[in-house]
C-alpha cells in the first residue's frame, strides 16, 4: 500500500512538472515590460536645467540651455518622444554668445525625426530683437528650420508682420509667409 502511494505521488509530480515545462513560453520582451505600462512614461524628471556644451582646444562653449519644470520620457514607445507638459525655456547661444530665447507652454521632442513641437504662447526672441509669436511652431533640428500653419505675429525692427503660416531658417533671415494679414491676439 505504501509503495502504491509513493508511486502515485511520483506520477503526479511528473505530470505537473511536464505540464509546467510545456506551458512556459519565451517572452523576454514581455518580461522587460513588467511594471511598465505602455501608456506610462519610462522616466520622469523634474526641475531640469540641461546645458549643452562643446569642447574646443582650451575652452568650453555653452551652446544651449534647456530649462523645464518637468520632462516625461516615452522612449519605451515604438515612436519614442520626450514630453515637456509644463513648458520649456530654451536659450540658444550663437556666435559671440548672441542669445536666442524660445518659450512655450508645452513641448514634445520626437527622437527619431529630430522634430520639436512647441505649443501654447510660443515666443522666439532673436539677438536682433526680432520676435515671433504663435500658438504652435515646429523646429526641424536637422534642417535648422522653423514652420507653422497657425496665425503668427512677427515683430521686427523693420516693422510688424502678421499672417497665417510661416517658414524660416533658424535665424529668420530667409522666411516666407503662406498668408499675410488675419486676426491675432497677444497676451501681455
Amino acid at each position: 500500500m505504501r509503495i502504491n502511494y509513493l508511486h502515485t505521488i511520483k506520477n503526479l509530480v511528473t505530470v505537473i512538472a511536464v505540464t509546467l515545462f510545456f506551458s512556459c513560453k519565451n517572452n523576454f520582451d514581455d518580461v522587460q515590460k513588467v511594471g511598465v505600462l505602455q501608456n506610462q512614461p519610462i522616466g520622469e524628471a523634474e526641475e531640469i536645467d540641461l546645458k549643452y556644451t562643446e569642447y574646443n582646444d582650451t575652452t568650453v562653449d555653452l551652446l544651449a540651455n534647456l530649462i523645464s519644470p518637468k520632462m516625461l520620457d516615452y522612449a519605451n514607445r515604438s515612436f519614442p518622444f520626450s514630453e515637456f507638459p509644463e513648458g520649456i525655456e530654451l536659450k540658444v547661444y550663437g556666435e559671440n554668445n548672441k542669445l536666442t530665447t524660445i518659450l512655450a507652454e508645452y513641448a514634445v521632442f520626437y527622437t527619431d525625426t529630430d522634430i520639436i513641437d512647441l505649443q501654447g504662447n510660443v515666443r522666439i526672441a532673436t539677438p536682433e530683437q526680432d520676435t515671433l509669436f504663435t500658438e504652435q511652431l515646429y523646429y526641424n533640428e536637422k534642417l535648422e528650420w522653423v514652420f507653422t500653419n497657425k496665425p503668427f505675429l512677427f515683430k521686427r525692427t523693420a516693422g510688424l508682420t502678421h499672417g497665417v503660416g510661416f517658414d524660416s531658417d533658424k535665424s529668420f533671415k530667409k522666411f516666407q509667409m503662406l498668408e499675410m494679414g488675419g486676426d491675432f491676439e497677444i497676451d501681455n
